[in-house]
């Protein structure tokens, strides 16, 4: 495999562990959120970045071999992160809207910066593509629901 190859496998692996962490702590925002809307929006986003990691280890596994990657350690202790920070939040929806906010942020900021780069094959560059645009919708609902909580 080629430089290029291995450098364009590492990174996806990189936003595939991010997005495993972000459907976990998507998850874990769903069990701890006081408002049942909240419980609802994050399931929903959990199960949208559980559909983005299936087509990311369906691309990496067949186009590259990989074998399944169940996330980062880093994402595991950013959740046990959240978990003491909602124990001493006074609102700890808001506390998990911004920690949505940022995630999403980084997320597209990682997409763009991997989406700049012209190799791309078509299938991988389609898949990004459309996973960042849906992070971009999620980034502008988040904001908007953590404005009506102001």
């Amino acid at each position: 495999m080629e430089t290029k190859s291995i450098s364009l496998v590492d990174r996806l692996k990189g936003v595939l562990e991010k997005n495993i962490d972000a459907q976990k702590g998507y998850a874990k925002a769903a069990e701890n959120a006081d408002s049942r809307f909240l419980q609802s929006f994050f399931q929903r986003k959990s199960m949208e970045r559980q559909s983005f990691n299936t087509e990311l280890q369906t691309e990496l596994h067949s186009a590259y071999g990989t074998e399944k990657i169940d996330g980062s350690a880093t994402g595991t202790l950013h959740r046990a992160w959240m978990d003491v920070k909602n124990l001493f939040s006074a609102d700890s929806d808001e506390s998990m809207l911004e920690e949505c906010i940022r995630g999403d942020k980084a997320a597209i900021e990682e997409y763009t910066e991997i989406l700049n780069n012209t190799a791309l094959p078509i299938s991988v560059s389609t898949i990004l593509r459309n996973q960042v645009l849906k992070l971009r919708t999620d980034l502008n609902q988040v904001q908007s629901l953590e404005d009506l909580r102001e």
